[in-house]
């Protein structure tokens, strides 16, 4: 048999497949033939940044016609590379990383292997993991018709729930982007808790919450106060009372990289009493914000200027957000269970550990959620390696890697891909951060999954063609077909899936503003929403979801199949995007029989092994 020098994917040649802890012993072992003739053979280690050290590998026992050599090490908290080198009478060789296996060159052509080490204290909530997220963009879920009190008279409020959301500006009406509203409110979502129970859902993400003066929230005008039109506070804490009696937890959108310039803080149009730092240099808030010339030139998020950017590690600001009677830990106190922080590469890490700090302290179980678009343990922002995953910042992130590859899976890429994209992330990320992954396909920054997977033309083009795009029947059930494959997989894959409101129910849209639309209460498919509630209750069933193994069995010709395994317990995943037949062999100790599945379909079953 042929073996390739290094597979960090198997544990012939790596103990532990993932992330370690910080002191932890980790073997990693060289396989190399014996006509090589090696004379000496080293690991070689670098802690991110630092120079490589030289570390001699021990020759060991042979296998067939190979040798290994191997060496134990226990590397402190922070993220290595390392590769090899041996030499030998015919030269010296490394062996670095070429599609993922280790290959032997005169060069060191190819990459290093990534080793994530994390802190040993590193835990995340429990009560996150084997559960399914639902998120809420709040304007647009459900209108309890309870009265709005103090709604700014500038808003335009719209009396249609069928109504497109607006894309062009009619400021002669007040009905422009961004600030039309539909009336979702807090007590809606309250009103809605045994649907969502149906679901199988146990924590709620809802998008800005807080006071703000564009429908999305995320320009904040008042971190304090609840947006008049969802409701104040009291109607918040119910809301997170009677959610924890479903057993379902609500966590927050946290905006902190920047505020709104209609805000009690900035002060702009000079909507609050209040001085703030547009209004004067001597304002309390004028160190929060960072001017380059007062009042007019300031840094503005993405040079937006409606959202000047906020200066994260002022000592007022910091202690404003994060102190024992600060933003974070108020919210908490009055029900919250987490943060999710929105750009959470944009925020630095003094801020990111403060608000850690804060969570923890305050409430020991509460979740820490990131936005990062990117493998989060490699992630460079500022010029600067990151470290949101070691510890000391955020519990886990919103997995966008895990949600490229379904898509891309499910119209038409194929398996081998997508289970080396899916097994990168596992080798990088602490377990703890794994298992509590945001796992989406859809979220209110994308297009709806069904109009991604149904269209398959270009969908990015611009607001007005994207206006008037409507899937045809057959675009609608072949969007079905492939979103029930891609709920099965991100449904089943290690991390926690989130639904996107009204993705159960066959919404459609383009991107932001159409992907935001009212949920249909009353024309939704009902057959889909069946199968996500049957999909929900399969998940909540199966412990393997909580912490269980992802094992690759079979990944070819559009399909694709593995396990995830916890103790005796299993759960069977086959996915088939192709249009023929195709037959999977299992192993022996789960079942006797070979697996057909059928073209655009999916095998999923659970049971114990033999």
């Amino acid at each position: 048999m042929q073996y390739y020098p290094f597979d960090s994917r198997k544990s012939l040649y790596k103990s532990k497949f993932s992330a370690v802890k910080s002191g932890e012993s980790l073997t990693l072992r060289l396989l190399l033939h014996k006509d090589a003739k090696a004379d000496e053979a080293f690991l070689l280690l670098s802690k991110d940044g630092e120079d490589e050290q030289k570390i001699p590998l021990t020759q060991r026992e042979s296998l067939e016609d190979y040798i290994f050599y191997d060496t134990e090490i226990s590397p402190s908290g922070g993220l290595y590379w390392y590769r090899f080198f041996y030499t030998s009478p015919f030269g010296n060789y490394f062996v670095t990383k070429v599609n993922g296996v280790g290959i032997v060159n005169l060069e060191p052509i190819g990459a290093s292997w990534q080793l994530t080490v994390y802190d040993s204290d590193f835990t995340t909530p429990d009560w996150i993991k084997g559960g399914i997220i639902y998120q809420i963009f709040p304007d647009r879920f459900y209108d309890s018709g309870k009265a709005k009190k103090n709604v700014p008279s500038d808003r335009f409020i719209v009396k249609d729930k069928k109504k497109q959301p607006t894309f062009t500006q009619d400021f002669s009406t007040n009905d422009f982007l961004g600030n039309d509203y539909y009336c979702g409110d807090l007590e809606g979502v309250r009103l809605k808790l045994p649907y969502l129970k149906g679901l199988g859902v146990n924590c709620i993400y809802l998008n800005p919450i807080f006071e703000a003066h564009s429908n999305h929230r995320y320009n904040t005008a008042d971190y304090m106060k609840i947006d008049p039109l969802l409701g104040d506070e009291k109607d918040f804490i119910r809301l997170c009372k009677d959610a924890k009696k479903q057993g379902i937890h609500i966590i927050l959108d946290g905006v902190f990289s920047h505020t709104g310039d209609d805000s009690i803080y900035f002060n702009k149009k000079n909507r609050y009493s209040g001085i703030g730092a547009y209004n004067s240099e001597n304002s309390k808030y004028h160190g929060w914000f960072k001017f380059k010339n007062w009042p007019d030139d300031y840094e503005a998020w993405w040079g937006v200027p409606t959202l000047p950017e906020t200066v994260e590690e002022n000592e007022n600001f910091l202690e404003f957000i994060t102190s024992k009677n600060g933003v974070i830990r108020h919210w908490l106190r009055l029900g919250a269970d987490g943060w999710r922080l929105d750009v959470a590469d944009e925020l630095p890490d003094v801020f990111l550990d403060s608000v850690r700090t804060a969570i923890k302290q305050e409430k020991k179980d509460a979740f820490l959620l990131g936005e990062v678009w990117e493998d989060a343990t490699n992630k460079v922002s500022y010029n600067a390696r990151r470290r949101f995953l070691r510890g000391k910042q955020l519990d886990s992130v919103m997995n966008y890697p895990f949600a490229n590859s379904i898509v891309d899976f499910v119209m038409g890429g194929n398996g081998e891909a997508f289970i080396s994209s899916i097994l990168d992330i596992i080798e990088n990320y602490p377990p703890c951060s794994l298992h509590t992954l945001m796992n989406h396909i859809g979220t209110h920054d994308t297009a709806r999954i069904l109009t991604r997977l149904g269209f398959e033309g270009q969908v990015l083009a611009d607001r007005n063609w994207q206006a008037e795009q409507r899937l045809s029947k057959e675009q609608q059930e072949i969007g079905k077909k492939r979103l029930k494959l891609a709920a099965v997989l991100q449904y089943t894959l290690p991390g926690v899936p989130s639904l996107y409101y009204g993705d159960e129910i066959g919404t459609e849209g383009f991107g932001d503003p159409f992907c935001r639309g009212f949920f249909d209460w009353e024309n939704g498919d009902k057959a889909l929403t069946e199968f996500y509630k049957k999909l929900g209750k399969f998940r909540r069933e199966n412990s393997v979801f909580k912490d269980g193994e992802f094992i690759p069995l079979h990944f070819e010709n559009g399909c694709m199949a593995y396990l995830r395994k916890r103790d005796k317990d299993f759960v069977f995943v086959g996915v088939n995007t192709s249009d023929a037949e195709r037959e999977i062999e299992i192993p022996k100790n789960l079942s006797n029989e070979k697996i057909k599945i059928g073209p655009n379909d999916f095998c999923l079953f659970s049971g114990k092994i033999k």
